[in-house]
């Protein structure tokens, strides 16, 4: 028994090493709040488009909407993230998206939402998102260090995929009961706990990176040097292509619920939820581990791509809810690794740039996939839509071929030990 508990003591010390650090705790403790509420929101605007509309492709119209301000300002959001104190810019980007969705909440309950409405405001989210995202992924490694750095990345993701299991709980809940607004009006006020826990940080207690000074053509510059780096190209581009085609599930799982299975919300919430928990399981048992190595990222794809094709022709909801879990599991595994190899291959001058490009290859992209996925959906049908995500992930396996030559990655990497600083208490101050 004894040897049992050792055993356990040292898988939950690895499993949740970043969790010692008080400043990331409140982080990780309001992002878990933050996310469930944006997922919960989620679930009940795919479904708002839905009664809107009955189209897959305004659907996809609608996600092509939020992430088109991510591809076309995504790289001055990381130029922002590399110029200025990352607590403030978040300060500024949870505040107006809190906002936005309790807009929403209001017009839903005041039975004005019309479809026109649901993508302007579709739209100003994506633009909160173009500056918050690259803040975000670039403060992590401030708050934890390299060292800690796969672990954080790692547990980010499980949270967000907790978050996916119970915010969409809470929604089939919500709808079924008392319909779609409380959904938008939780998720506007789960903001306020991610503002409170930026102003509980201690700065004195985390590592700032040494600010970019200011120079003219300064997003090229991030541009070429991602482009002169074989790990960051590659990896950059094998997102790009599973983040168009692959990470559409909020257009192919409510199509697949609606009209593969017949069902409602609460089946597109089974559906989300079971990604999610995968995601979950996948990220406890890959949080552990410290080798970070860019010629993993093509077995990941290719493992990836074959469960959401298996996904995708399950002939009932529960085979598809369960083979989803195993989709999640092994889509966390490939975030996290593309996420960490992106963070550790790049100077602290550049990284928030870098996290930019990588939010553009991720989210950007689905203005293109988005509609692109929800028109498979109608014309070929949601099976289809959601195998061609499966396919795109097998495509980045062969795309990343070459970076099995690539050596594991030493947490040195993260830069020279001049771009790095402590922090002072007035730096980031609020």
């Amino acid at each position: 028994m004894g040897f049992d508990n050792g055993i356990l003591r040292r898988f939950a010390g690895a499993t949740f090493a970043s969790l010692r650090i008080r400043n990331y705790r409140l982080y990780f403790l309001g992002q878990v709040i933050s996310s469930s509420g944006t997922f919960m929101q989620s679930i009940a605007q795919d479904w708002l488009v839905l009664q809107l509309s009955n189209s897959g492709t305004a659907l996809g119209v609608v996600t092509a909407l939020q992430y088109l301000p991510i591809l076309l300002l995504g790289s001055y959001g990381g130029l922002v993230a590399d110029r200025f104190p990352k607590r403030k810019i978040l300060y500024v980007t949870q505040s107006a998206a809190g906002l936005l969705a309790l807009i929403l909440g209001g017009l839903v309950a005041s039975g004005w939402a019309r479809l026109w409405m649901v993508d302007l405001l579709a739209l100003c989210l994506g633009l909160v998102t173009a500056f918050d995202m690259p803040a975000r992924q670039a403060f992590v490694i401030e708050l934890v260090g390299a060292a800690d750095l796969r672990n954080a990345v790692t547990l980010n993701s499980t949270l967000i995929n907790l978050s996916r299991v119970i915010g969409p709980a809470f929604a089939a809940v919500l709808i079924a009961s008392l319909g779609l607004t409380l959904c938008f009006i939780l998720n506007g006020l789960s903001y306020g706990a991610v503002v409170v826990m930026l102003r509980r940080m201690r700065a004195s207690e985390w590592t700032l990176s040494t600010p970019a000074t200011r120079a003219p053509a300064q997003v090229r510059a991030g541009l070429g040097y991602v482009l002169a780096s074989p790990v960051l190209r590659t990896t950059l581009l094998m997102m790009a292509l599973v983040g168009m085609l692959t990470y559409e599930f909020q257009v192919t799982l409510p199509l697949m619920a609606r009209f593969i299975f017949h069902g409602n919300a609460s089946s597109y919430s089974l559906l989300t939820a079971a990604l999610g928990t995968g995601a979950v399981v996948g990220g406890l048992l890959v949080a552990g581990r410290s080798q970070v190595s860019p010629s993993q990222l093509a077995r990941g794809a290719l493992l990836f791509g074959l469960t959401v094709v298996a996904a995708a022709f399950m002939p009932s909801l529960w085979l598809a809810a369960a083979a989803l879990v195993c989709v999640g599991i092994c889509s966390i595994a490939f975030t996290s690794l593309g996420n960490s190899v992106l963070q550790l291959s790049s100077s602290s001058q550049m990284r928030g740039r870098v996290m930019a490009f990588w939010t553009i290859a991720v989210l950007g992209s689905s203005t293109v996939g988005g509609p692109l996925v929800g028109w498979v959906g109608e014309a070929l049908g949601p099976r289809w839509a959601l195998a061609l995500g499966g396919l795109a992930a097998v495509g980045a396996a062969l795309l990343g071929r070459g970076l099995r030559a690539v050596p594991e990655l030493a947490v040195a990497a993260a830069g020279p030990a001049e771009d790095a600083r402590p922090a002072a208490a007035s730096d980031q101050a609020a």
